[in-house]
């Protein structure tokens, strides 16, 4: 690992994790030495990073020298807010470490009042039911749609009839308790929606059908909004 992105790697924990945090624990989320710590704090302080702690208290991260300051109003501070809150909640535990993260960026960004604004948000989200219970295979079919990279699932329509799949996956759409993934279906030569909770065994094919993604989405949404 290069020092530059060591330094950012640090950086990014301090913002994310609950203030003040350690040197030990950012030494484990960064697979480093509670030395290499030390001395990256220095050098993060160096660089213009306002930081407030020392050596066995914690460190908190005042002003992030890094980035320019963001300007953004009490309103869009609480959607801001409201918005990460609902993605944390949606049960997809990587959409929701990357909330936090999100969070924790703009915080190092807003001037001190925004920062207060953003901690002591008014509107709050709460679910008491399991939104989109985590599915095992959504990182792989998440990768599968950024690299567009054409997948073979095996799926159980809702008749119980199984079959298996060759798909070109476009999008995943959060809808009320559970996940649906639009693609094009190779079988079927047509655009397709399958249930993710009905998706058995996934797996990448050498197959891939980049740039079409975002054409092919569009075209399938348009398809969608004109009820065809």
């Amino acid at each position: 690992m290069s020092r530059s992105e060591r330094l950012f790697r640090l950086l990014q924990a301090i913002r994310s994790l609950p203030a003040p945090v350690t040197a030990a624990q950012l030494a484990a989320e960064t697979g480093v030495s509670v030395r290499s710590v030390y001395r990256d704090i220095d050098s993060l302080r160096a660089a213009g990073a306002k930081l407030e702690g020392e050596r066995g208290f914690g460190y908190t991260l005042i002003e992030d020298g890094t980035m320019p300051p963001q300007v953004f109003s009490r309103m869009e501070i609480e959607a801001l807010t409201l918005g990460m809150a609902e993605v944390a909640q949606m049960g997809d535990p990587a959409l929701a470490a990357a909330a936090r993260s999100v969070l924790g960026k703009v915080a190092a960004t807003l001037p001190s009042t925004g920062q207060q604004h953003l901690l002591h948000a008014v509107s709050q989200v709460h679910h008491f039911e399991e939104q989109h219970p985590a599915l095992p295979d959504m990182a792989l079919i998440r990768e599968a749609c950024w690299s567009e990279t054409a997948l073979l699932i095996n799926y159980e329509d809702r008749k119980g009839v199984a079959s298996e799949r060759t798909l070109w996956p476009l999008s995943i759409v959060y809808v009320n308790r559970g996940f649906v993934l639009l693609a094009f279906c190779c079988m079927r030569e047509d655009f397709r929606m399958f249930r993710m909770d009905r998706i058995g065994a996934v797996s990448l094919t050498d197959a891939r059908f980049r740039p079409r993604r975002a054409a092919l989405l569009r075209e399938y949404l348009a398809r969608l909004a004109s009820g065809k």
